[in-house]
Formats: C-alpha cells, structure tokens, sequence
C-alpha cells in the first residue's frame, strides 16, 4: 500500500470461536477460516469522518457485507471471511481517500455506492491492480459548480452517465430512488455550466397520480410546479439558488409542460423529460421530434407507476420498444436493487415486485443480527 494513502493494515488468522464486535458470535459461511483486517488512518478527525456520527457507517457496514467491526480512535479491526474483509478494507480505503479529498461528511448511501464499487472491481479488475488504485475513482462521476463531484453508486448509474456522455438521446426506466431524475438533472447541469449547451428544458406530463387536484389557479409556471417539484430540488441540489432564479427569469432554465412542447425546434439544450411513463403515444412521438441541432434528450420514468387511464398506452413502453437498437439511443434499465435513496426503499420497491409476480413473501432483513440505530 502507498505511504501517502493515509492508513496502514495488517491482516492477522482469526482465532477459532466467538468473534468479538458489535453483533453476535458468528462464523462466516463456507470453508474460509475467519481472518482479521487492523486498519490504522493517520487523522483521527477524518477517520471520525469515515466512521460516521455514533460508528454508523461501521455498522452499515457490518450488515452489508456480514463482517464484525471495531473502531477505537483512529484504528479500526474487521474480522470475517477472506473476502468479505478485503472488501470491507477497500472500501474504508475509499471512504477515507473521498473524506480526505472533499472533508465532507459521508451518508450512509456514500458507504453503499462504496460498497458496490469495491465489489464491481473485484469482479473486473486483478487484486494487484485493485490496491495499487485503491483511492482512485472507477465509477464515473459528475461534477457542477455547487455539488462538486457526485460520483455513480451502483454499476447502473455507472452505466447511466456514461450513456449521458455518449449518447444524444438517453432513456432510464426504474422504480423510484434510483437517482434516474436527480442524475440527469446533474448531467443538464454540467453542460449548461461548461458551456456545451445554451438552455436547460425540463418537462413533465400533467398527469395526476391517483388523485383529482381539480382547477389550479394562478399562471402556467404556477400550475405546473406542483408537478415538477422533484426536477426544482433537484435543481437546487446541483445549483445555487440565485442561478436557478436568474436562469428562470432570463430563460436559461425553462419549465415546460408537455402539452406545450408541440410545434418547437428545440436547439442547443438539454431536453429532460421527467415521469415519461404517463405520456401516451401521441404525446411521447410529438416529444421525442422536438430534438434539434446540438440538443440532447434525456427521458425518465417508471413503467410500473403508470396513471394513464385504463387501456391506454404508455407512450414510454411503446418507445423503447420501437427505438431498441436506433443509433444514437442510449437505454438504461434500473432494478429494485439499484436503489440508492433508503435501504427500506429498496425493501419497499421489492416487496411490490414480488408482489406482481405472484410472491408472497416480501423482501427481508438477511442479516437481522444488528437492530436500527435509535
């Protein structure tokens, strides 16, 4: 390991028997002898980081990938299977290389993306190769002004961003909580700011999840907000406040509904179509010709959340049908797994898959040993 990376390890043969930690006496599964994992980093605040408020990020940990783990200070034991604790070494190398570079407190999704980073590389790069850049990013990432680099947490929106680079039009279908919305805002964004567009326009079918809202008063930017709130945060996550505003004024930033979208040629934007499950095919053809010269178009929606009346089409099923393998395309599938948003999220969105498919069981706790943090 490089000196300058900042912690130093030893692995140590775990003894026979209980494993001390913060669960239960357990013994990996498989032949694998238990092993030990000592990680030293050489700024306890930063190392405080990494831990998180409480060790939360440790016990994340712990449940994910089914080891034991003691922070004391600046030093930090796992013990568990061979691979689990390289896994879990690699990741707090990451985690304490982003802390040390950015100084920001991590959440428990950093710790997540972590976790499936270090686990794709393990599957497509060699071990000496792994600890050799340990610390460098492998996952694309995006970077604005505001947010700085937010960098992919699954092999999903790995493959989201790179479309995003390469592809003029893109589409991303999955359950909610799969960043498909929050990345492509960030992605408009960083265009807008480099210069490789001249106008962000952001669009939403008016369709009501369920529910009669009835006649909303006031201009057309104050009847479609309600629609578009998820787009305005993710605007302000990526961007500051007085930019959105002034962008919204001046007309860099326009805000769109879809029924208002017919008729144009929209050039040299970034063209974000939110929610496109409840387009119908009319309505998704009209949109998806409003591409012009040096645009891109990125359509986002969940096709198992469909509001469309009963027996209509959904203009987003309908498309990636009929464009599956346009040059040009770009298509993206997010899974239940892929969840980023809050792990009972993801339990949430599974469960009703099973549901549909005729499982009764829902989606558990494999490792229940730790209890939720009060």
């Amino acid at each position: 390991m490089d000196e300058d990376d900042g912690l130093s390890a030893s692995d140590g043969a775990g003894a026979r028997g209980a494993l001390r930690g913060r669960g239960p006496a357990t013994r990996p599964s498989g032949s694998d002898e238990p092993v030990e994992v000592q990680l030293t980093f050489d700024d306890n605040r930063l190392a405080s980081l990494v831990f998180g408020q409480y060790d939360q990020n440790v016990a994340h940990l712990e449940r994910r990938l089914d080891v034991t783990a003691t922070a004391l200070g600046n030093h930090l034991v796992i013990k568990g299977s061979p691979a689990a604790t390289e896994t879990a070494r690699r990741v707090f190398q990451k985690l304490y290389a982003r802390v040390r570079t950015g100084g920001s407190t991590l959440t428990l999704g950093d710790v997540d993306g972590a976790i499936r980073e270090a686990s794709a590389q393990a599957t497509l790069f060699p071990a000496e190769a792994i600890t050799a850049e340990a610390d460098k990013p492998h996952f694309e990432q995006i970077a604005t002004r505001k947010r700085g680099a937010v960098r992919a947490r699954n092999p999903a929106q790995d493959a989201y961003i790179k479309l995003l680079r390469t592809n003029e039009l893109v589409f991303a279908e999955g359950p909610a909580g799969t960043g498909k919305t929050w990345l492509a805002v960030g992605h408009a964004v960083s265009l807008l700011e480099q210069g490789h567009a001249e106008r962000l326009i952001l669009s939403r079918p008016a369709v009501e999840a369920g529910e009669r809202l009835g006649f909303l008063p006031g201009d057309m930017r104050e009847k479609v907000d309600p629609y578009l709130r998820p787009i305005y945060d993710a605007l302000y996550d990526f961007m500051e406040a007085r930019h959105v505003d002034r962008g919204l004024q001046t007309g860099t930033i326009e805000i769109a509904p879809l029924a208002f979208m017919r008729g144009r040629t929209l050039t040299n934007a970034v063209v974000l179509l939110d929610e496109a499950q409840n387009t119908t095919s009319m309505q998704m053809k009209m949109f998806l010709t409003r591409l012009g010269e040096g645009s891109r178009m990125i359509i986002t929606g969940d096709p198992s959340q469909i509001d469309l009346p009963p027996g209509q089409k959904s203009g987003l099923v309908e498309a990636v049908k009929v464009l599956d393998g346009v040059e040009g395309i770009g298509r993206v599938t997010f899974k239940d797994v892929d969840v980023v948003r809050h792990d009972l999220v993801r339990r949430i969105v599974t469960a009703y898959e099973r549901a549909a498919h005729g499982v009764d069981e829902a989606d558990r706790n494999p490792n229940p040993r730790r209890r939720p943090l009060a």
